[in-house]
């Protein structure tokens, strides 16, 4: 299995760094979870669930993954093996 690495945008790093502490805490561990077992099995039964959905328009190419209220915006970038996150947001703000 590959091993993946989370890079952040740095508004998504603002953005998480703006969230209380245990919101912050569960978004961190739920994002080390995703990378531990990130594979494309694994990402098309996350779809299945509806965790994961992949997005169209201006956000086509980009991933949501769904994490209780807050979505993360994702793109996964192939060479370099690297989840890069593009936003962490209130559902209600993600897009």
């Amino acid at each position: 299995m590959q091993e993946y690495k989370i890079d952040f945008h740095p508004a998504a790093k603002k953005e998480l760094d703006k969230l209380d502490y245990q919101t912050k805490v569960y978004v961190i561990k739920s994002l080390s979870l995703f990378i531990e077992a990130y594979s494309p099995e694994y990402k098309l039964e996350l779809m299945h669930q509806s965790r994961i959905k992949k997005l169209k328009g201006e956000w086509k190419g980009f991933y949501r993954l769904r994490l209780r209220n807050y979505h993360i915006i994702y793109e996964k970038i192939q060479e370099k093996l690297i989840i890069y996150i593009i936003r962490v947001a209130h559902k209600r703000e993600a897009y």
